[in-house]
C-alpha cells in the first residue's frame, strides 16, 4: 500500500507548530529543573561550610582549601573558586530555613541572579521582591541590577490613581502595581527650563531605556498621536498599548507642578481614545499625567470625581548645569538651541517593545 504524501497545507504547519511548541517547553522545563537543582545545592555547600565553621571555629581560611581540593576532586567542573564558595555561605545566610528557601523564587532565578541579589540587597523582605519580580517578569541580569540600583521596590504601585474606583478588580491592582513613583528618566540631561518637547525628544531618543523605566509589556504606537474629535484636531504626547492589561496607556508630559486640569485633560483623551481607538475585548484605556512634581493631596481631589482610570507621577531627569562651575554654564547651549535640535530629532513610526 503506497503512503499518501503528506501535503504542505494548514494542517502540517499546526502539526509543526505544536511538536515545536512541546519541545520548547520540555527545554525550559528542563532549564528550570537544572537550574533549581544548582541553586539547592548551593545552599546546601553554604550550609554545611557555615556549620562547621560555627562548630570548630574555623575561619574563612578553610575556604581556600576547599576551593583547591573540590577542583582537584572535580576537574573541568567551574564554580569552585574560593569567591563561589563564599557566595554559597552568603546565599545560606540569606535564607537561613532550608524549607522556607524551597518554596522560594530564588530557586526559580539563576544563580548569578541571586548573587546579584544577595550583594547588593540587604533586607530579607525586599530580596524576596526582587527574586519574585525577576520571576514574574523574566529580567536580564542586567536587567535586574539596574531596578535594584533605581530602586525600584521604593516606587512600584506609589501613584496616585483612581484605578481602584475606575477599573474592575483584579486589574486595577495589576494595574496600580505597574505604574511607579517617580518615574527615574536619569538617562536624560535637561536644563531645569526645559520644555514638554525637549522631554518627548529625550525620552524617543532613548526608546529604549525608557520602555525599560515604564516597565514590562509596554508597546510603543506613536508620538503626538493625532486624535481628530468634533471639527478639532487633538495630539497624545505619547501613545503606548499595554499587552498584559489588554488596552492603551495615554501619557502626558509636563515640565512643572501637577495642575488639577491636567487630570480634566486626559479625561478628554481617554474618552476620545476609548471610542476612536479602543477595540472588541480591549480594557478601559488608562492614562498617566507624568510632572516635574506634584502634591498629593491636589492630585487626589483632581481624580477624586474622575470617571477614566488616571495615574499621576512625577518624574526625575539629570539635570544639565546641577554640578557645573558658573564659569563652564555659559558654554552650555541656550534653550532655543536645545528646542532647535529636538525638533530635528525624528519620531518613530513603527511599535518598539521591550
Amino acid at each position: 500500500m503506497s503512503e499518501i504524501a503528506v501535503p504542505m497545507n494548514g494542517e502540517y504547519e499546526a502539526l509543526l507548530r505544536d511538536i515545536k511548541a512541546r519541545i520548547q517547553s520540555a527545554q525550559t522545563r528542563a532549564a528550570l529543573a537544572v537550574n533549581r537543582e544548582l541553586v539547592l545545592l548551593y545552599w546546601q555547600m553554604g550550609y554545611a561550610i557555615a556549620e562547621k565553621q560555627r562548630q570548630h571555629g574555623w575561619g574563612d581560611k578553610i575556604l581556600d582549601r576547599l576551593a583547591t581540593d573540590l577542583r582537584s576532586a572535580f576537574p573541568g567542573v567551574e564554580g569552585f573558586s574560593r569567591r563561589s564558595l563564599y557566595r554559597m555561605k552568603a546565599l545560606y545566610k540569606a535564607y537561613p530555613n532550608e524549607a522556607e528557601f524551597v518554596s522560594q523564587a530564588a530557586t526559580q532565578i539563576p544563580w548569578f541572579h541571586n548573587v546579584v541579589i544577595i550583594e547588593k540587597v540587604n533586607d530579607p523582605e525586599t530580596r524576596r521582591w526582587y527574586a519574585q519580580q525577576t520571576v514574574e517578569n523574566g529580567w536580564s541580569r542586567a536587567v535586574l541590577v539596574h531596578q535594584i540600583e533605581t530602586r525600584l521596590h521604593e516606587r512600584a504601585g506609589k501613584a496616585i490613581t483612581n484605578f481602584e474606583r475606575t477599573l474592575p478588580s483584579p486589574l486595577s491592582e495589576l494595574a496600580q502595581q505597574l505604574l511607579k513613583d517617580p518615574y527615574n528618566f536619569d538617562f536624560l540631561t535637561l536644563g531645569k527650563d526645559a520644555y514638554e518637547k525637549h522631554l518627548e525628544a529625550g525620552l524617543l531618543q532613548h526608546i529604549r531605556e525608557f520602555l525599560l523605566e515604564l516597565g514590562q509589556g509596554f508597546s510603543f504606537v506613536g508620538s503626538q498621536y493625532p486624535l481628530e474629535v468634533g471639527d478639532s484636531n487633538f495630539f497624545i504626547d505619547l501613545l503606548f498599548y499595554h499587552l498584559k492589561l489588554r488596552c492603551y496607556i495615554v501619557i502626558d508630559l509636563k515640565m512643572r507642578a501637577f495642575e488639577p486640569e491636567f487630570a480634566g485633560k486626559m479625561n478628554f483623551y481617554l474618552s476620545a481614545v476609548d471610542d476612536l481607538l479602543r477595540h472588541e475585548g480591549d480594557a478601559p484605556s488608562i492614562g498617566i499625567v507624568l510632572c516635574k512634581t506634584k502634591d498629593a493631596t491636589i492630585a487626589e481631589y483632581a481624580l477624586r470625581d474622575m470617571n477614566k482610570p488616571i495615574g499621576i507621577s512625577a518624574h526625575i531627569t539629570a539635570e544639565l548645569t546641577r554640578s557645573l562651575p558658573d564659569n563652564l554654564k555659559s558654554d552650555l547651549p541656550t534653550i532655543e538651541e536645545l528646542e532647535a535640535q529636538a525638533n530635528a530629532v525624528p519620531f518613530p513610526d513603527e511599535p518598539d517593545t521591550p
